[in-house]
């Protein structure tokens, strides 16, 4: 009697919906997946994508995921496990979950390696939130006001324009960079180099731009730009 051949339900995940639309990075975790499958003989029966963003922690595709397997008594496969460990979320998630699951890049690992992941990376996300705060904390102590991003539309709604409005516009961009320095330092030293990678730790720790927004190359471009000009990011 032949046996029933394994089924597999794949989890991808992709940090922006420009990467999602480009497929960088989700076509190389595809095929690792394909081909995983195909080496142990298995049927992909259900293929579930997260398109992230920095900061959230909201996962309804992982959530999906996992509900799939248990109803089919599949496994849940991901193509790195390592580019995941140190997303504490999905990875308590992922052990509490009593769904069995294969990572191409980490075979071997299981609830236990699971476990021991989340733990570190909970401690380095707590680590991180006490460092940005203490960074922020030692800017205030320094008698460093935060920059108001409000400031160019109180100079509109006040009449003042021109000139005025443009020192007060730039102003309060130097020092919004001279307040974010310290964290800009501290980003560089856990080994975040480039602007991507700078951004995307930014929005990781729930640090807004000067609008309010979520950081980018060019937002991190300008803000290096102007701790260069007001001192130095790694002075």
């Amino acid at each position: 009697m032949a046996h029933a051949a394994p089924k597999f339900v794949a989890y991808e995940r992709v940090s922006t919906a420009r990467q999602e639309r480009s497929g960088l990075g989700l076509e190389a975790q595809r095929k690792a997946i394909d081909d995983f499958a195909a080496s142990r003989g298995a049927d992909v029966i259900g293929r579930f994508t997260e398109v992230e963003s920095g900061g959230k922690d909201a996962r309804p595709e992982l959530a999906k995921a996992l509900h799939l397997a248990k109803l089919t008594g599949a496994t849940l496969v991901i193509a790195k496990l390592d580019r995941l460990s140190r997303n504490a979320v999905f990875l308590l998630t992922l052990r509490d979950s009593g769904v069995r699951f294969l990572a191409v890049d980490m075979p071997e690992a299981n609830d236990l390696t699971v476990g021991i992941m989340a733990l570190v990376a909970q401690q380095e996300r707590e680590a991180i939130s006490r460092r940005t705060k203490e960074a922020l904390a030692a800017a205030k102590a320094r008698g460093v006001t935060l920059g108001n991003p409000n400031g160019a539309a109180a100079l509109k709604r006040a009449g003042k324009g021109g000139e005025a409005l443009r020192r007060t516009v730039s102003a309060n961009a130097d020092q919004f960079a001279h307040d974010l320095k310290a964290v800009v330092q501290d980003i560089r030293a856990q080994g975040h180099e480039t602007l991507r990678a700078i951004a995307a730790e930014l929005n990781r720790r729930s640090i807004l731009t000067r609008r309010g927004g979520m950081w980018h190359v060019s937002s991190v471009r300008n803000l290096i730009r102007r701790i260069d000009c007001t001192g130095g990011a790694g002075s």
